[in-house]
């Protein structure tokens, strides 16, 4: 049973189309394997619709405006509400769209295994995997200053050495399982830790992940302490 979810404001950050494109994606892809999430996430969307769709129709006005006559502005305003309904009838006289977006799950190759992933990375998959022994990463291109989204494999009883944060590290499950000292997570969890949280993340079966880090790991233990000289070149 899934145990980790994005906090309520992410959803409603989501749900009016706030969200950066990483945590965008990672809020629609738990949303595809969280039915309680995707409920609530459909009915907070419903709600912002409602809420556009109440407010008053006003055309021809901008911000920081200054005010015109009520003449001018009342024949502005009458000539855009006709141009507006003229658009909005053209429309409505288009014939139904046959092309319907394609929501289902994607799949997805590395080291001749094979998963499904929600379609909410359907622009990404294209890019090549960066493989480092058992730890596989396809980096995405979300164009967002310091902020690196990627799906990460790793294969059966593999890890990730004992690290902390300099930022922020959200990782969504897929696939398999994975476990740390804070507990065992499945398919769905939507798991973000912070400076204050330390941890090795270890697979039995092997896992695939998509995470979101918005500064380079710390690693904490034993070799792999001499990787973070170079951390901002590998994270």
């Amino acid at each position: 049973m899934i145990k980790h979810h994005p906090t309520q404001d992410l959803l409603v950050n989501h749900a009016n189309g706030n969200l950066p494109l990483s945590m965008a994606m990672a809020v629609s892809a738990h949303c595809c394997l969280c039915e309680t999430c995707r409920q609530q996430l459909e009915q907070l969307t419903a709600q912002v619709a409602d809420l556009v769709l109440a407010q008053p129709k006003i055309y021809g006005a901008y911000p920081g405006e200054e005010t015109m006559t009520s003449e001018v502005v009342d024949v502005t305003t009458q000539d855009s509400a006709l141009d507006m309904d003229a658009m909005m009838a053209h429309i409505m006289a288009q014939p139904v769209a046959t092309n319907i977006p394609n929501n289902a799950p994607l799949a997805v190759q590395i080291k001749q295994q094979y998963y499904t992933v929600p379609s909410a990375f359907r622009q990404h998959l294209s890019r090549p995997w960066q493989i480092l022994g058992k730890v596989s990463r396809m980096r995405f291109d979300v164009d967002e200053m310091n902020t690196r989204a990627s799906l990460l494999h790793i294969d059966a009883q593999g890890e990730i050495p004992q690290h902390t944060h300099r930022g922020y590290e959200l990782t969504l499950l897929l696939a398999g399982e994975f476990a740390d000292l804070n507990g065992n997570y499945v398919p769905g969890d939507f798991i973000v830790l912070d400076g204050q949280h330390q941890h090795s993340p270890k697979t039995v079966n092997g896992c695939l992940c998509y995470t979101v880090l918005d500064a380079p790991l710390h690693f904490t233990k034993g070799i792999s302490k001499l990787l973070n000289p170079i951390g901002e070149l590998i994270y």
